[in-house]
């Protein structure tokens, strides 16, 4: 049976994807088949050079599939049209906000400075109030402005550009999860962004083993139903990638594999 690989949630961690990646190679060789499931940005330091290796891996034939995150899209939606928010997003943060961590990824392309932020008391949304950088202060469009300068199209593209989910006989693979009641083509694209609720704590059998990431862990588990690859890389935690021979599971260590079961 052939094996495919998976990269969870990498979040600007591009020493991380490099050392995943070598593990892969380790196991697999130069020509596995690796999944990423998306959240390529945002958060950690070096959002550019992931999408750098991951668009040089896709020009040079590598059999990878990368899946869009919610933060793709998040990070591509405010360089297009300066898009703050999300609906998804219950706080009413900024993606400008370090939690969110748009900052850091405008950092990565040399848009450096610190964050003001205004709270609208009737929508209870956060918005930029001003941006100081090294030569003064930009407003919300003077930022947009400077991301579109710095944000090469080839990544905007790329990211905008990525598939939902992907499958195996024995695997489906997207960022976030589903809705477990409805067929694949019936999906609504902001639960396969965004979803937890009515997903993490289902028990039903889709009839695949479901892998995504998108809640952060301690480290990557296995619930029976679905396998959550998010150990919280956006956090500093390790990115630990993930091998499947059919249903069964197994973390990529120094020492080798080792079993993930429920």
């Amino acid at each position: 049976m052939t094996p495919i690989y998976a990269i969870g949630d990498i979040h600007g961690q591009k020493a991380m994807l490099d050392h995943a990646l070598s593990l892969i190679e380790a196991d697999g060789g130069t020509d596995a088949h690796v999944v990423f499931l998306g959240d390529y940005t945002d958060r950690g330091p070096d959002s550019r050079g992931v999408l750098d290796r991951l668009i040089a891996g896709r020009d040079a034939g590598r059999n990878w599939t990368c899946i869009m995150g919610n933060h793709d899209r998040f990070f591509a939606r405010f360089v297009r049209a300066g898009r703050e928010h999300d609906p998804r997003v219950k706080s009413g943060i900024s993606w400008l906000n370090p939690r969110l961590g748009g900052t850091a990824t405008l950092a990565s392309y040399g848009v450096t400075g610190e964050p003001l932020f205004r709270k609208d008391t009737e929508t209870g949304l956060e918005y930029l109030d001003s941006f100081t950088h090294p030569g003064g202060t930009w407003d919300l469009a003077g930022l947009q402005a400077a991301a579109q300068a710095a944000v090469p199209q080839a990544h905007l593209n790329f990211l905008e550009t990525r598939p939902l989910t992907d499958q195996t006989d024995d695997l489906i693979f997207v960022h976030a999860g589903l809705q477990m009641k409805l067929p694949l083509e019936w999906q609504d694209t902001e639960d396969l962004l965004w979803i937890r609720d009515g997903f993490l704590e289902s028990t039903i059998n889709y009839g695949k083993l479901i892998v995504h990431g998108h809640t952060a862990l301690d480290h990557p588990q296995h619930h029976g139903n679905r396998v959550n690859l998010d150990g919280g890389a956006g956090y500093g935690r390790p990115l630990v990638p993930a091998v499947f021979e059919g249903r069964d599971c197994w973390l990529l260590t120094e020492q080798g594999r080792k079993k993930l079961a429920p």
